[in-house]
């Protein structure tokens, strides 16, 4: 695809050629830093809904190459406190900038964004939707540590149901003929639609509630955090936190070339002790933000093709 003026709104506007080619442009950014590619660009950050590691990610990718960053990280300082809609927040900071980065709490809100916009749109985050950036990173990761996509065994473990991270790489991963396990309570399980769609294009996958029925099968294990800020009833939270902890006894039973990823910030579902081991790969992972954010920011600024 060409990729300049292009919006990253979901994996599933993207082929394997499209994901294999981001990641090779992110290995090239890696090890050949270029701190003026983007002198002059403007990236307008614009999180609606808070955030660490994507922000600041794409702030610090912004800076590494020469560019310059305007946005807000809360809507409680700007004109969105007044009623202005999101329809005019998009024109206006269109106007300013090269590249929107955006991260909104409503389903579709960045689709919603890129047809409004005449400059890119890259999606940070909408709603229990997509989060296509954190997928490549995770892809990226994935290969820099196994040396391949295709044919590996990755297991999802916690909240299957609202974790848009588990939606969006669950997607990217039917391109490489992984086997997937999803292991959650019923309540929590991957969405019936997604599994449609696996099923559809020949993936295999497996469901449980049990973790020990799985771990020792697989060769990454992506564990993600109870999303209590999605659920409609604190109750409900209530029931199903801790359900699943990863800890230093669990993991005898894994393979000992497993690596455990998961996308932060985490709760109790990975305990401390885990950090000194050698599968935990979820530090590496978020450092590995900022070349693919490097390489979409230039990619859809058209500063490389």
């Amino acid at each position: 695809m060409n990729f300049k003026g292009a919006d990253i709104i979901s994996v599933r506007d993207f082929s394997k050629e499209d994901i294999l080619y981001i990641l090779d442009c992110a290995a090239r950014m890696e090890t050949n830093p270029r701190p003026t590619l983007l002198a002059g660009k403007v990236m307008a950050s614009l999180f609606f809904e808070p955030s660490t590691r994507t922000r600041l990610s794409f702030e610090a990718a912004m800076s590494q190459l020469g560019g310059s960053v305007i946005g807000f990280a809360s809507p409680t300082s700007t004109s969105l406190t007044k009623g202005e809609s999101l329809r005019d927040t998009i024109r206006m900071v269109e106007a300013y900038s090269d590249v929107i980065v955006m991260r909104h709490p409503l389903d579709g809100s960045a689709r919603l964004a890129a047809e409004i916009s005449r400059v890119p749109v890259i999606n940070g985050g909408d709603g229990t939707n997509q989060h296509p950036t954190q997928t490549f990173l995770d892809l990226y990761t994935i290969r820099k540590c196994k040396g391949r996509l295709d044919g590996l065994k990755i297991g999802f473990v916690g909240d299957l149901k609202y974790g848009r991270t588990v939606h969006s790489l669950s997607e990217a991963l039917r391109h490489f003929n992984t086997t997937m396990y999803f292991i959650a309570l019923e309540q929590l399980r991957m969405p019936q639609t997604h599994l449609n769609d696996l099923k559809a294009h020949g993936i295999k996958y497996h469901e449980t509630a049990n973790i020990h029925e799985a771990i020792g099968n697989l060769d990454i294990l992506y564990a993600t955090r109870i999303q209590q800020e999605r659920f409609p009833d604190p109750v409900e939270y209530e029931k199903v936190k801790g359900a699943f902890v990863i800890d230093t006894e669990i993991l005898r039973e894994a393979k000992s070339d497993m690596k455990i990823m998961h996308p932060l910030p985490r709760r109790e579902e990975i305990t401390d002790e885990v950090d000194q081991t050698g599968f935990a790969l979820y530090f590496e992972q978020a450092r590995n933000g900022i070349p693919i954010r490097q390489a979409l920011l230039a990619l859809v600024t058209g500063a490389i093709q």
